[in-house]
């Protein structure tokens, strides 16, 4: 299967490149292209995974719909067709993986809501008993759910791993006031979103968030509940007390600590079975969520 791994569109300035997304400048807007790029541990593999970037573009244009009650966000369109002139001879590439979105001041820090005690926040709690500053009650076992979602901020590096932070780090960087509204907004977020998923069969283990400021308004941008920024479990599997099966690329996370890869060296070629089993997860929360196939 084809898959695109980056863009160099003629006649368009290259904003950035993520490890995902490639933007682009456009003058008043940024155009959002999401390839077939994946990462784990904050480490952009040397293979790319076929249909990931359409999963992810039309997920997040499906969430950002749902939660516009409780927080604009930054999506202007999703169509090609409705993209200015210079995207056009672009249009094959862009159908289903692209956003047109409004310029926002992106905020320093990444928001993170857990619903459920998994990934780092399990290793955190099993040296501390606590997350982000938050202390938890004694004896919880690993995926067992919160007695309530918590919000657990953390850095956003140009470059290595995120640092998980205390709300009061959060508080200082970009003041208390925004600081508090965003956690208010991203819990309501998170928790109409799994009463989505549950109607679905799914349980949202934990989920990331961005927010940007444009002239003073609070926008969600980047993406949204998405295989890459979310953990995703079926109910009809979900046993705590260990790590679960999963439809986001925990399942490639799980492969690379299996050859003991030590997140530092140059990322490990991925056999073709695991390239074909994350796709095919990744293909499966668009089905489950959205009813889109690919």
């Amino acid at each position: 299967m084809a898959v695109l791994t980056q863009t160099d569109f003629e006649q368009m300035t290259l904003h950035r490149r993520g490890k995902v997304r490639d933007v682009y400048d456009l003058g008043h807007s940024l155009l959002i292209v999401v390839t077939d790029r994946i990462s784990a541990f904050d480490v952009i593999m040397k293979d790319a995974i076929p249909h990931k970037g359409e999963v992810l573009n039309q997920i997040s244009a499906f969430w950002f719909e749902k939660m516009t009650d409780i927080v604009p966000n930054h999506v202007l369109s999703t169509d090609p067709q409705n993209y200015p002139d210079v995207c056009r001879p672009h249009t094959a590439i862009l159908r289903k993986r692209s956003m047109l979105v409004q310029k926002a001041e992106a905020l320093p820090v990444e928001c993170i809501v857990r619903g459920y005690l998994s990934g780092s926040a399990w290793n955190d709690y099993k040296r501390n008993g606590s997350v982000a500053g938050i202390k938890l009650h004694p004896g919880l076992q690993e995926s067992e759910q919160l007695p309530e979602p918590i919000f657990t901020p953390s850095t956003k590096a140009e470059s290595g791993h995120d640092q998980t932070i205390p709300f009061s780090e959060m508080a200082n960087r970009i003041g208390n006031e925004l600081s508090q509204r965003i956690r208010d907004t991203c819990l309501s977020i998170y928790r109409q979103a799994q009463k989505i998923a549950e109607e679905k069969g799914i349980i949202i283990s934990d989920t990331k968030m961005e927010f940007g400021l444009r002239d003073g308004e609070l926008l969600l941008i980047d993406e949204l509940l998405t295989p890459d920024s979310s953990r995703f479990w079926p109910m009809t599997q979900y046993r705590p007390g260990g790590p679960q099966v999963s439809y986001d690329k925990q399942f490639l996370r799980d492969y690379l600590i299996s050859i003991n890869w030590d997140n530092n060296t140059p990322p490990p070629p991925l056999p073709q079975e695991i390239i074909q089993q994350t796709s095919s997860k990744y293909i499966e929360a668009l089905k489950l969520f959205t009813d889109i196939s690919v």
